[in-house]
């Protein structure tokens, strides 16, 4: 009889991302609605829609000069010029947030 091999479980070692900056363009919008929710955000370094699909589950952090911070989650790619979408569960940011730099972790 032939021995029945086992598989030994390798176990996967997790990338070590550098946090990123990017800088909150806008609110997701349709003709009618606005989602406050949802965050259009610019990576400063990314370019492409291939390499903003890259950064899907990665956490959004922006800090407010009062001391809180508003943490999100990236949920998708925008466009074709490596904007994503980050969603904001607990409260959208405020208006006066546009154009300022969130921290991408």
């Amino acid at each position: 009889m032939a021995k029945k091999k086992t598989k030994k479980s390798k176990k996967k070692k997790k990338k070590t991302q550098e946090p990123l900056d990017g800088v909150f363009m806008n609110y997701r919008q349709s003709r009618h609605v606005i989602h406050h929710k949802h965050a259009i955000i610019k990576v400063d370094s990314i370019d492409t829609r291939k390499q903003a699909y890259s950064l899907v589950g990665r956490r959004v952090e922006w800090f407010s000069p009062s001391g809180k911070t508003l943490s999100g989650k990236i949920s998708k790619a925008h466009g074709k010029n490596g904007a994503v979408i980050a969603h904001f569960k607990e409260a959208g940011l405020p208006g006066q947030a546009l154009g300022q730099k969130v921290k991408i972790k």
